[in-house]
């Protein structure tokens, strides 16, 4: 359940009407007294709140949350939720030109929080407009990832279109002789290294979202990664490719996987060289998405 400071409402008593509550009202299309909100049970004003703190209302739930209220509810039109992709102009209007909230940071605030907004702008009282958007906004206007308190979020991708992704990313991993004689006659003592780090590269892609906090899980249709040995440079060159059709890319499943790749090869073979140079990483190509192809020069 969210609660907003602007708000002012305990969430221990819920005295007051909170804006998620009024949230859940207006789907509903029911108005309440404040003295009718105070004779419903707690877990009924606890309930109301909830629903409307869930990115869709449940209206039946709301519905019967309220049937206790005396006064009784009033009907009317139900109120729809402000558009998630991009700013109503009537909120950007009362914000002022100094305080524009991008599309992108919009459309990854929850769906109470557009609600809030949208609602304390149409009240046109500026005061609790300021105090809603220093709490909801905050510093991080111009920022998808960041939290006014502080915290991260992801960016929301639900209305990108689904295509076809791909990356391709590389690595490479400079050694001694010593070292890279053991990896050419493959006699390593921990084993298959070529083949543990082509493994461990793949598995990396696979769980890039656990190792890299802001990034979407994505279903991969493909994850490949081939390595090189160079005898000139005593190196070992990493390419992966990772594929998916989603809505989001693939830059960092490639990344990840080229990276793992690279210290797994490390990893095996740091007994003859600890000074091995694990670099530099990169992304060679993408292709896909609104932003389209690119190909490192």
């Amino acid at each position: 359940m969210t609660f907003y400071r602007f708000d002012e409402v305990d969430p221990s008593g819920l005295d007051l009407v909170p804006m998620a509550a009024r949230r859940a009202l207006d789907r509903a299309g029911l108005k309440v007294s404040l003295a009718g909100w105070k004779t419903l049970e707690l877990p009924a004003r606890r309930a109301i709140a909830s629903a409307g703190a869930a990115a869709i209302v449940d209206v039946e739930a709301v519905k019967r949350a309220v049937r206790g209220a005396n006064p009784p509810t009033e009907p009317f039109d139900a109120i729809e939720s402000p558009p998630s992709d991009h700013v109503p102009t009537a909120v950007q209007s009362a914000l002022g030109d100094e305080r524009r909230i991008p599309d992108a940071l919009w459309a990854s605030l929850s769906a109470l929080d557009r609600y809030t907004l949208h609602k304390v702008a149409s009240r046109g009282k500026p005061e609790r407009l300021d105090a809603a958007y220093d709490e909801i906004v905050g510093a991080t206007a111009t920022s998808t990832h960041l939290a006014p308190d502080g915290g991260v979020r992801m960016v929301g991708v639900g209305r990108k279109p689904v295509t076809e992704r791909r990356a391709v990313a590389e690595a490479r991993v400079d050694m001694n002789d010593e070292a890279f004689a053991r990896l050419v006659r493959a006699d390593a003592p921990k084993g298959d290294v070529l083949g543990t780090a082509r493994l461990a590269g793949i598995q990396a892609a696979k769980r890039t979202s656990d190792i890299v906090p802001l990034c979407h899980p994505v279903a991969l249709t493909h994850a490949g990664v081939r390595l090189e040995l160079d005898e000139e440079r005593k190196s070992v060159r990493i390419e992966a490719t990772v594929e998916a059709v989603d809505r989001t890319g693939v830059e960092m499943e490639a990344m990840t996987a080229a990276c793992a790749a690279a210290l797994t090869v490390y990893d095996m073979l740091k007994a003859f060289d600890r000074g091995m140079r694990v670099g530099p990483i990169r992304l060679l190509a993408k292709s896909g998405g609104r932003s389209g192809s690119y190909e490192n020069p």
